[in-house]
Order: C-alpha cells, then sequence, then structure tokens
C-alpha cells in the first residue's frame, strides 16, 4: 500500500476505533480531499476521462451556448463566467477560445473557477495563461461576486458526498462504514426518516441523498436569482429519484471496490436530477430539461463541427474525431448515461436547446 493510501485509511480506521463507525458521507468526503491533493487523476495516464478530454468538440459546443446565454441576459457589460470543479482547464481552454466567435463578450467577462485543490488550481492557472485572463480562485459558489452568471458545472455534483439510508425490517437506517476483522465493511446505523419517495421500500433496499448537493444547488440558484445567470450541469445519473446503491471507485479505468483502496481512487455516486432540480428551483432559479448528453451535442451542432474539423484532416485524424464524436454521443457510451440540465433566471425564456416541444 502506498503512503497516501495508507494515510487515508489509517485516519478513517482511528476515527472508528475512537469514535465509532462514519458515515458514507464523511467517508466519502475523507477520500475525495485525499485523491484530489494527490496524484493526477485525468486522463488516459490516470484514472479516468472527462468529456472534455476526449474532444474539443464537446467544449467548443459549451462555448457556443454560454455566447447565445450571454445574449439572453442582454448582453451585460460586467459578466462573470464560472465554472464548478474545472479539471485539468481544459473544458474552460475551450469555452474562452470558442466565445471570441461573439462580439464584444470576451471583454465583458470576469473569470471564476471553484476550485478546493490548490494542486489542481495551479494546473488550471498555468492552462488559461494563454487566454490573458486574470483567474479567480474560490472554495464555493458562495464567493462569486454579485453580477450576471454564465456558469458549468461538468461532473462536479457527482463527487460531492453522498448519505445512503438502507431498509432494515420496517425501518430506514443510515448506512455507515467500520472496521471489522481488519478490514473497512458496511453497517446499518441509527434509523432516519428517509425521503418521501423512498414510499414503504423493501428490505435491503438502499437509497442516497445528498445535503452537500443541496447546499451546493440552493447556493447557485440564490445567485442566478439575485443577479441574473444561466448556466449548464452536466453529469451521469438518472431523471427520476429511484432507490439503488450507485456508489462506486474507479482506479485506471476500471471499478474497484469502494473500501478497498480510500483516497487513492475516483470515489463518486450517480447524481438524482429529479431531486437537483426540487432543489435548484427551491433556490429560486428556473429549470430546464435534463436532456441526454447525446441529444443536447446533436442539438448544438456537433455533427456540422465534426465534418467540419474531419474536411482538411488526413484519415488516420479523421477516424479519430469519428470515435470522439460517438463516445460523446452515442448510447452505448456517454450519450446517454450524462445528463444536460439548464439554470436561468426567472423571465429569459427557455435557452437553446430546451425551447423545442420536445424539451
Amino acid at each position: 500500500m502506498n503512503t497516501s493510501i495508507s494515510k487515508t485509511a489509517n485516519k478513517i480506521i482511528a476515527m472508528i476505533e475512537n469514535d465509532g463507525p462514519v458515515t458514507l458521507e464523511r467517508y466519502m468526503q475523507l477520500c475525495v480531499d485525499a485523491y484530489y491533493g494527490g496524484s493526477e487523476p485525468f486522463g488516459r495516464s490516470g484514472d479516468y476521462i472527462t468529456a472534455p478530454e476526449v474532444s474539443q468538440m464537446f467544449g467548443e459546443a459549451i462555448g457556443v451556448w454560454m455566447a447565445t446565454a450571454w445574449q439572453m441576459l442582454g448582453s451585460p457589460k460586467k459578466c462573470n463566467l464560472v465554472e464548478l470543479g474545472p479539471g485539468r482547464g481544459t473544458l474552460m481552454a475551450d469555452i474562452l477560445r470558442t466565445v471570441k466567435i461573439l462580439p464584444g463578450l470576451t471583454e465583458t467577462l470576469q473569470l471564476h473557477l471553484v476550485e478546493t485543490s490548490y494542486k489542481l488550481r495551479d494546473m488550471q492557472k498555468q492552462k488559461l495563461e494563454e487566454f490573458g485572463v486574470t483567474v479567480c480562485f474560490h472554495d464555493s459558489f458562495a464567493s462569486i461576486p454579485a453580477n450576471p452568471s454564465l456558469f458549468v458545472a461538468n461532473e462536479f455534483f457527482d463527487a460531492l458526498p453522498i448519505r445512503q439510508l438502507i431498509k432494515t425490517g420496517d425501518v430506514w437506517r443510515e448506512r455507515m462504514i467500520g472496521f471489522e476483522n481488519g478490514e473497512l465493511a458496511f453497517a446499518a446505523g441509527d434509523i432516519v426518516e428517509p425521503p418521501e419517495w423512498a414510499g414503504d421500500g423493501n428490505d435491503g433496499d438502499i437509497i442516497e441523498v445528498s445535503p452537500a448537493r443541496q447546499r451546493a444547488a440552493s447556493m447557485i440558484a440564490e445567485h442566478v436569482a439575485a443577479n441574473g445567470g444561466a448556466g449548464l450541469i452536466i453529469d451521469y445519473g438518472h431523471e427520476k429519484s429511484v432507490a439503488g446503491d450507485t456508489f462506486q471507485a474507479v482506479s485506471k479505468h476500471k471499478f474497484v471496490d469502494v473500501l478497498q483502496m480510500p483516497g487513492s481512487c475516483d470515489v463518486t455516486a450517480h447524481v438524482d436530477f429529479e431531486q437537483l432540480g426540487k432543489d435548484l428551483v427551491a433556490g429560486g432559479a428556473e429549470i430546464h430539461g435534463p436532456k441526454s448528453q447525446g441529444e443536447f451535442l446533436i442539438a448544438m451542432g456537433l455533427r456540422e463541427r465534426e465534418a467540419m474539423l474531419k474536411k482538411k484532416a488526413p484519415a488516420r485524424v479523421r477516424i479519430n474525431l469519428s470515435r470522439q464524436a460517438a463516445r460523446l454521443v452515442s448510447d452505448k457510451q456517454m450519450g446517454l448515461l450524462f445528463k444536460v440540465l439548464a439554470v436561468t433566471s426567472h423571465g429569459l425564456g427557455k435557452p437553446h436547446p430546451f425551447g423545442d416541444p420536445n424539451a
């Protein structure tokens, strides 16, 4: 076991031995903090690849959406451009390059990145230096300046900690993590009240809730409601609140046991878009969608952009572009599992492509 793994595991074990089993929420937060402060998680040499790393076409589509959203906001002379969880800065670089197509937009933008990892902050700053913009970093959306905002959160909410409740007999209990026989193991904790949508449930059912996601959604919605704004939340998950254990861990592009490598693998859970939408609306924002990522990107012109990039490209590059596009939009790859939810302040109307009759 390497040093980073043993440090995180030992920290969790010590907490359990001193205070008893920890909630999954606490375990997940400790894992995420250690993971993003450690080795490089992104790309083929890391643990997973996000859509912006698959192809520039993804970020360009988001950039075009941002440009049209800015116009919907009335082309404000001062506008925040915000990304939550910016990774290596690849998505924001593609957005900044794309929004130049709209005269006057780039000059109005103030760049704000919500990022808690200082290692990733350095990486993002270096990536965005070429655009000549000042990057302001924030620990949360709460400190974003009170201006109209354009924002994007790609694979941000899936990494926020969740709680799990498990049905045991006639009651729901908090799912905990203890230490037994020299190993971390799941255990049932105190009796808790489930959300209304859970209903009676069946013995052994697991449901997931996330106070952390609710807090983040509330901050975004309240800011947008007070100052005007529009943004996109893109993540993998389900449209309706349903029972199921979606807590997962990935290392070197393969699923691993969620309790075996704390702090050294990517731990996430699927986003409940129905609950996320309710939290955003409760905070004062309007929501549109969600649409599948494939449907959204095709409506934003990904196929046309793919054809344009292929025109003067050699055969090898054309094949690669086809593979990239397929990975982003195919139902069997990222296209269906990933959802896109648009968030706006009231009175803006439905942003493209959420305004068609099937939205």
